[in-house]
């Protein structure tokens, strides 16, 4: 058992996909706290997804270890990670026509008792975390029907439905547009206030990143960069060198957040 507070932590992280590959992750070490909202950013092919993947227990370490709770991940089967992790990929697709509801009472897996089935308490999780995401309404309309703002917002329940003490969200902004964006990053934000959950999530916006999230982490090229409050790490000369782009940042007019404006070449 780790001494810390931490509720989910990476120390000394290496990597790779396969063998004679390089280091997809290089030396991450980072504590999520219980109850922190934290978006991790990055240029594509910095190793964000992987190391979500590495943090929730699909992928293990070359070297070093995550702590779930201050215990050596390893040492929890899937269901019980299931039990207290949830993961919101970039995409889900699904190849049968499954219901909104079924797709929400799949997050029940990890508490649905083999052969028994789902009981009067699952049905009443899933119900709950419907309403908590506004997709009542959506409950018998197919999954593969639905908007990706609808669709987002399901797979964010389903993810609930397990009741799971952390969140982590790979890009859960993609492919949307800025109304729903806003929506998921809103709802994203209520459910760290309200459920208390410990929110990490990928971001491509660093914009959007800066207002709703409390502290940022920059990833470039598998390490980490810069860690800290959206202040001290959108920084003019660190985005210029992890991005390769000519930026100004600017404070927002109303949250006095930091704000990242893109310079043309010419």
């Amino acid at each position: 058992m780790r001494g810390n507070s931490a509720a989910l932590e990476a120390a000394g992280v290496d990597f790779c996909y396969y063998e004679n590959d390089g280091l997809v992750l290089r030396e991450v070490s980072l504590e999520l706290g219980a109850g922190e909202l934290v978006g991790l950013i990055g240029p594509n092919g910095s190793g964000k997804t992987t190391l979500l993947r590495v943090l929730s227990g699909l992928l293990v370490p070359n070297r070093g270890k995550v702590y779930l709770d201050g215990q050596d991940i390893r040492t929890f089967d899937r269901r019980r990670i299931a039990q207290r992790v949830a993961v919101v990929p970039q995409e889900l697709a699904m190849p049968f026509a499954f219901s909104a509801y079924e797709m929400v009472m799949m997050g029940r897996t990890p508490h649905v008792r083999p052969i028994l089935g789902a009981g009067p308490r699952d049905r009443q999780v899933v119900a709950e975390k419907m309403e908590l995401t506004a997709t009542s309404v959506l409950a018998e309309r197919p999954f593969s029907e639905l908007s990706g703002g609808e669709k987002q917002r399901v797979i964010i329940a389903m993810a609930l439905a397990q009741e799971p003490e952390i969140l982590l969200l790979d890009e859960p902004t993609v492919h949307l547009d800025i109304n729903h964006q806003v929506e998921i990053l809103e709802l994203i934000k209520r459910l760290n206030c309200r459920e208390r959950l410990t929110v990490f999530a990928t971001m491509h916006d660093l914009n959007l990143a800066a207002l709703y999230f409390d502290r940022l982490i920059l990833l470039d090229r598998g390490q980490v960069v810069a860690n800290g409050s959206p202040a001290e790490v959108l920084r003019e000369e660190s985005i210029r060198q992890v991005f390769r782009a000519d930026v100004q940042v600017q404070q927002h007019p109303t949250h006095h957040t930091p704000q990242v404006v893109i310079l043309p070449l010419t």
